[in-house]
């Protein structure tokens, strides 16, 4: 498989996931300091949305490389 078919099942695979799960949430733990033999760490959740027009341009730009990839092998085989 050429490498603009596999970039485009990659786009067309994010663009459902994110049609899929439009909200999630991450949790980075961060290093504060230290107090004598104790780490102080931060722990904070970031909730982020992913907007359903990127999701949905990401799935149709998928699939059209994913078609002019097999146009132009239908092509060269005619």
């Amino acid at each position: 498989m050429k490498s603009i078919v596999w970039f485009g099942a990659c786009l067309a695979l994010f663009g459902l996931l994110g049609l899929a799960i439009p909200k999630f949430t991450t949790s980075p733990n961060g290093d504060i300091g230290w107090s004598r033999d104790r780490g102080v760490t931060s722990i904070s959740e970031s909730m982020h949305v992913v907007m359903r027009s990127f999701s949905a341009g990401m799935l149709l730009l998928g699939i059209v490389l994913i078609g002019a990839e097999a146009y132009r092998r239908r092509g060269a085989v005619a």
